[in-house]
């Protein structure tokens, strides 16, 4: 007697592991020999990322002339003040070098002589961009600034040679910023001041 329930175990057993094995294979399907290569469906290289930047750059619409216009006028103030303090530093990603090298002399020059620069950033008034080229592989951007700063020179005797610590002074700037479109870096560079 104990034999026929383990023979209806086993044959249940087999039912369950059928029912199961007819289920997996309604869900999955079966291989008919007609399958797409999937080694053949993606390309085996990204899209060249560089071909889409040079296109998006080339399209410079009202919606990139407003986000590089932020981006200038951070760039802007921060130039304008790290240059003021001496410190290229933090900056210095912002500057072609022709430029980092000329402003470079001039705060040696400063330095040199015990000249102390003294600016306040009060804001900017205007940006404006005058005018935008494709130059090679750059695109280059010239931008009107007018800003209003505080700004004196004084010398190793805190005396005044130029400037006034107490007057805001307008200032007009033109400047150029240039990008290489096939460089990762999302960074643009000041190439060229008071052009």
């Amino acid at each position: 007697m104990s034999y026929s329930f383990e023979y209806i175990d086993i044959i249940l057993l087999a039912m369950i592991a059928g029912f199961i094995f007819l289920r997996l294979r309604g869900i999955l399907g079966k291989k008919s020999g007609f399958e797409e290569d999937v080694t053949q469906s993606f390309p085996h290289e990204f899209p060249n990322v560089n071909k889409i930047k040079k296109t998006n750059f080339d399209i410079f619409d009202d919606k990139a002339k407003s986000e590089f216009l932020s981006g200038a006028k951070i760039a802007y103030e921060n130039i304008i003040t790290d240059f003021s303090k001496g410190n290229l530093k933090n900056i210095k990603n912002l500057l072609e070098k022709k430029v980092f090298n000329q402003f470079q002399e001039a705060i040696s020059e400063r330095e040199k002589h015990g000249n102390i620069s003294e600016t306040t950033f009060i804001g900017i008034n205007s940006a404006e961009i005058k005018q935008h080229d494709r130059n090679g592989n750059f695109l280059e951007v010239t931008v009107d600034f007018v800003s209003e700063i505080i700004s004196c020179v004084k010398d190793k005797n805190l005396k005044i040679i130029s400037g006034d610590p107490e007057k805001v002074k307008k200032v007009y700037d033109t400047w150029k910023f240039a990008k290489d479109v096939k460089s990762n870096d999302p960074n643009w560079s000041l190439i060229e001041t008071n052009v």
